[in-house]
């Protein structure tokens, strides 16, 4: 089977289409039958970002040298059903939230969330609620849909529209490198990154989304509770301080724990594991999120995690966190205190979550989504 990927978000690991992209066709190339074809949009440049795979063909469209968001546009609507025709697959995959309107085959689309339907600060210009509208109809005409969690199912569901008959949800995985390291293992990193022996651990991006206020708000209401455990802050800092993306440093100078805040800058993927496997605890109060992979990685290595409940945080972390409100300062705050003080408490949530994170692999996740392909298949040569 020929399976026709879109490929826009190729060589971007820093976002989540982008890693499950990477994630998904590397665990495709080992199984059996199935051949990837990596359409590749010319405007995107994705040859400065990362390796271009042989199986990686160059797409092309009359507006890539004029204007990006519109040649996007183009490329998903007009020249990736164009090109999956041409080369013949038998199924074209769009790994995120934009299937063409008028695909050319049989078509599965991977919606990972509907934040921009959801939280009105996401939902952008009139053009970026246009595109919104187009993708969101065009959805109806994928002949399944994938989602990573029952969360965004139910979000798709009920904003979208689409019985549920016609959705798969299949989890996200993690490479065997997410593991529990011994300290000797995990030494090298955290001195290169300057890192305490014992810290609260975020890391990830800084738009409002992601709620890194409320962490040091919370963090601030309880430092003299936490024996002196600082909390480290890991990810790229955002360039401008903003009402989107409030800069960390401007709110820690305001709260007076400056001196209690380490930043260690963007982390490379190899170094993760030892970041997440030094930590007392991994904080992640985000607001929504449609799968969390973060939050996976951290009970992979043995972390307990704290995250924020309501969306699919809580199926993520599973019996290895604590999910409290988001926007509750104090909630937040006493689970800081919870895991910092009980040893007990850590132990068993370390431990419990290092069970349920072995569910997840990304080998589970193709096998599971070429189940996907198949049945698609079969739906559309039954029509």
């Amino acid at each position: 089977m020929r399976i026709g990927f879109s490929g826009t978000f190729w060589g971007q690991e820093n976002t989540g289409s982008g890693q499950y992209t990477h994630r998904l066709l590397e665990a495709l190339e080992d199984h059996a039958g199935i051949k990837s074809v990596l359409f590749l949009p010319r405007y995107a440049d994705p040859a400065k970002d990362g390796e271009i795979p042989p199986f990686a063909h160059p797409v092309t469209t009359p507006l890539d040298r004029w204007h990006d968001n519109l040649a996007k546009a183009w490329y998903e609507q007009i020249s990736y059903p164009r090109a999956c025709r041409e080369k013949e697959v038998d199924v074209a995959h769009v790994p995120y939230f934009a299937p063409p309107l008028f695909p050319t085959t049989t078509t599965v689309v991977t919606i990972h969330d509907l934040i921009p339907l959801i939280l009105p600060s996401y939902r952008g210009s009139s053009a970026v609620r246009l595109y919104m509208q187009l993708v969101s109809r065009a959805a109806h005409r994928a002949t399944l849909i994938h989602t990573v969690s029952r969360t965004s199912a139910r979000d798709i569901t009920q904003l979208l529209d689409i019985p549920q008959e016609r959705l798969r949800v299949i989890p996200q995985g993690t490479d065997a490198a997410y593991r529990p390291l011994p300290p000797e293992d995990r030494k090298p990193v955290l001195q290169r990154l300057g890192v305490p022996s014992r810290y609260l651990l975020y890391l990830g991006g800084f738009d409002q989304r992601k709620n890194v206020d409320g962490l040091l708000r919370a963090y601030a209401r309880v430092r003299d509770d936490l024996d002196d455990v600082p909390l480290v802050i890991a990810g790229r800092l955002p360039a401008e301080d903003t009402p989107f993306n409030p800069h960390p440093k401007r709110i820690m100078e305001e709260l007076g724990i400056s001196t209690r805040v380490h930043y260690t800058g963007w982390v490379l993927e190899a170094d993760k594991p030892a970041l997440y496997s030094g930590a007392t605890a991994f904080c992640f109060p985000s607001l929504y999120e449609g799968f969390g992979l973060p939050v996976l990685e951290a009970i992979a290595c043995g972390t307990p995690a704290i995250v924020g409940s309501g969306s699919s945080l809580e199926e993520v972390a599973g019996p290895g966190g604590i999910a409290v409100p988001p926007t509750d300062i104090k909630a937040l705050s006493e689970a800081l205190i919870r895991v910092v003080q009980d040893a007990d408490l850590r132990q068993t949530l370390a431990r419990r979550g290092l069970e349920h994170a072995r569910r997840f692999s990304w080998r589970a996740t193709a096998e599971r989504t070429v189940e996907v392909y198949y049945e698609a298949l079969s739906m559309d040569e039954h029509r």
